[in-house]
């Protein structure tokens, strides 16, 4: 299931169109919501309702800078969300300098750094000129999100065994990234690998 902003980001993109709330009927899963003055995406969402009382709304959010979940009940029929006001943008990084990583727009060419707290979960599956999505709120670079899938190099792995198959079993492998997968036992070392970055799971050879 894909939950990134990009999800809802079709139906509704741009500040400048945002309605002032969102109520329930409105909401769409990965749709950015400004909880306490920071970002969230929603994950999940139901309401439920008992005979003669007001409806219950739960809502599953995910920080846009931390990646931390958290579930909220709202009671009411009335309830109003604020959306956030965050921008993606397609982005390429181009180097790391010591805990700062330097990323460059790709249209506009603008380079701007994340320190490595902000984007710690794409680390793995990041490696020069990766093309991610960077999230700006307020204006400001916040976090990376990256494809649903990368293709990374296998940096170490044990030797293939004469008779292996497709479906021969795994065996352990470290990518370029550091990112220790499992792959089938035909991978060797300098192969390309596919993985989901959701997961961390191989995919398929590439």
């Amino acid at each position: 299931m894909d939950l990134r902003v990009g999800v809802w980001r079709k139906e509704y993109d741009g500040i400048g169109e945002s309605p002032m709330t969102i109520g329930y009927g409105e909401l769409r899963k990965g749709m950015p919501i400004d909880l306490d003055g920071e970002p969230y995406a929603v994950v999940e969402y139901e309401r439920s309702k008992m005979q003669q009382r007001a409806p219950v709304m739960r809502i599953r959010f995910r920080s846009l800078r931390t990646g931390r979940v958290m579930d909220r009940t709202f009671q009411g029929y009335d309830v109003k969300l604020k959306p956030a006001p965050v921008d993606r943008r397609k982005s390429q990084y181009i180097y790391r300098d010591g805990d700062l990583y330097y990323f460059m727009d790709q249209e506009s060419y603008e380079q701007f750094p994340l320190d490595k707290g902000r984007i710690e979960n794409s680390l793995q599956y990041m490696v020069e000129q990766s093309t991610v999505d960077v999230i700006f709120y307020d204006g400001d670079p916040i976090a990376t999100e990256m494809p649903l899938t990368v293709d990374l190099k296998v940096s170490d792995t044990e030797p293939g065994f004469k008779g292996n198959t497709a479906h021969g079993g795994t065996k352990p492998a470290t990518l370029e990234t550091g990112l220790l997968v499992h792959v089938p036992l035909f991978i060797e070392i300098g192969e390309t690998v596919r993985v989901d970055t959701r997961s961390g799971e191989y995919l398929s050879r590439v």
